[in-house]
């Protein structure tokens, strides 16, 4: 394909009016619906969720989600991107505003959106239109060199989120090198080592997300 895309992160103005729309990316299989799933358990009694995810040919993140019963159903939507599974959050991202749009009218007060993207390789990042805040999912399982590869995901990121530590002895990855190498990647950029089957890390993520959306609330009222 050989596109190459000049990306670089920055916020829209969140006002606080409206839901504050998280991002999440990763190649597949590293957990972006468990973290969701995990995420909106955790965030659930304190404010109303929405939940869009993206699957390139199915909806079946949609139908893990809404079996879960972690949020009532009519707050998960499901988009079906065809394609490439990266357009759909950062060049041409209609299809996901039309369910921010669904989300938003049919639950009021409404606080935040997960915008759940398909599995993807390390190119994947949200169009700054469409997320305020951008989290991206790695597993130890893809190797330890995955941080050193670098990418959008990776370097610009609000939150890089490492899961299935359990895993790493059994992988022969070593932890340390990869929290030296997420260190130089990403400055001074939050990065949580996580299991979010058993919920570690889902808290510390939790709490950042929480802080966030009150923070730039305060931001705005002013």
């Amino acid at each position: 394909m050989g596109h190459h895309h000049n990306f670089s992160w920055s916020y829209r103005k969140f006002k606080g009016d409206r839901p504050m729309r998280i991002g999440i990316g990763g190649p597949v299989g590293s957990g972006k619906t468990a973290l969701v799933r995990a995420l909106s358990e955790v965030l659930r009694d304190k404010y109303k969720i929405g939940v869009i995810t993206n699957d390139i040919y199915t909806k079946e993140d949609e139908q893990i989600l809404k079996k879960s019963g972690v949020l009532p159903s009519h707050h998960i939507i499901g988009v079906e991107t065809g394609g490439c599974p990266h357009t759909a959050i950062r060049e041409d991202v209609s299809m996901n505003f039309e369910a921010v749009e669904e989300l938003t009218e049919a639950i009021p007060d409404l606080h935040l959106i997960f915008i759940e993207s398909g599995g993807d390789n390390l190119a994947a990042a949200f169009s700054p239109e469409l997320a305020d805040v951008f989290l991206y999912i790695i597993d130890v399982a893809q190797g330890d060199d995955i941080p050193r590869k670098g990418g959008p995901g990776i370097k610009q990121s609000d939150v890089l989120i490492v899961n299935k530590v359990d895993l790493a002895p059994h992988v022969r990855v070593n932890l340390n090198t990869m929290k030296e190498d997420c260190r130089k990647q990403r400055e001074n950029k939050l990065t949580v080592f996580t299991n979010v089957l058993s919920g570690e890390g889902v808290t510390e993520i939790a709490e950042w997300l929480a802080k966030e959306y009150q923070g730039r609330r305060e931001e705005a009222k002013r």
